[in-house]
């Protein structure tokens, strides 16, 4: 199943069912399904015997699938987007946690963007990137799971980018509190939520044999396969429920493809062949069988003095 959030032209936002190129609306956000009894399964038989209306894709502006999720967490789960990160930032080696657990930060919930908007670069930034990653999105509450458990746990995968401002980001983290405002002003989700079995004949290892790649004013700047990830997302999710509750709706980012971002691909100083975003540019984010989205960089608001 593909689900999407919309706003229908009263102005209001619905969830839709995504069939043959036209939605199926129901009177409810995609929150609100998930976490009804029968789940999505049964609201989609629900959006086909009796959708509220039924339009086409072509004719809906999206949002993101879940625009206020509870919590966003985002991990660093493939080997290569660490390594070269690692080299960028002057370093040697990988810390050798990261090959003993998942690790993640907590990002903004409020700060969350559909798949084609506007991104505004953060305040203070010179230095500003994109981010080719997935993210699951929890389908059912629950604490301490081990990753099988968590796996079914999953309502269904999207499209994750993690607008982060790397000049800000390597500045504040010197404190060793990791990311804050470097990833604080944007995320974009989307297209669609697509459920985990439409993915399964495409399972490899820990993941799934789709390519994620990236392009900037039209450019392919590569990216790599969602296969070679090193913690799958039962792993990371088993990992975030620890000692808390997951709940529906919260959103789980896998961390950056290999050369999934401009810091790879240039350093921390940046390149004339590879340069940081800039106001006009077009960013355009693919995964297979996901779809794309795209954010249109404009300029962001004005540092405000804090004294």
């Amino acid at each position: 199943m593909r689900w999407v959030t919309y706003r229908s032209t009263d102005g209001t936002e619905r969830a839709g069912l995504l069939e043959d190129g036209r939605v199926h609306g129901l009177d409810a956000t995609l929150l609100t399904l998930i976490s009804s009894a029968g789940g999505l399964a049964a609201a989609a038989e629900r959006a086909l015997a009796e959708p509220v209306e039924v339009v086409d894709l072509a004719a809906v502006r999206l949002a993101a699938p879940i625009p206020r999720p509870p919590s966003v967490r985002d991990f660093l789960s493939f080997e290569e987007h660490l390594r070269n990160a690692v080299r960028a930032l002057g370093r040697s080696e990988p810390p050798s946690v990261w090959f003993e657990q998942p690790v993640f930060y907590f990002s903004n919930p409020a700060a969350i963007y559909g798949p084609d908007e506007e991104i505004p670069i953060s305040p203070g930034c010179e230095a500003f990137d994109y981010e080719v990653e997935v993210a699951a999105v929890v389908g059912r509450a629950g604490s301490d799971l081990t990753p099988t458990e968590a796996e079914a746990h999953i309502a269904g995968y999207t499209i994750f980018c993690d607008w982060s401002a790397r000049d800000v980001q390597a500045r504040e983290s010197t404190i060793g509190l990791g990311p804050a405002k470097g990833k604080d002003g944007a995320t974009s989700i989307g297209p669609v939520l697509v459920t985990p079995d439409e993915l399964e004949p495409y399972r490899d290892g820990k993941g799934y044999r789709l390519a994620m790649r990236a392009s900037v004013k039209g450019r392919d700047l590569g990216g790599g396969s969602w296969a070679d990830i090193h913690w799958s997302f039962g792993q990371m999710l088993a990992y975030a429920s620890r000692g808390t509750r997951l709940l529906p709706g919260d959103v789980i980012g896998s961390g950056t493809v290999g050369t999934g971002c401009l810091l790879e691909l240039s350093g921390l100083h940046g390149s004339e062949r590879y340069p940081w975003l800039r106001p006009g540019d077009v960013v355009t984010i693919e995964v297979e069988r996901l779809g794309a989205i795209t954010g249109r960089i404009v300029a962001g608001p004005a540092v405000v003095p804090l004294a």
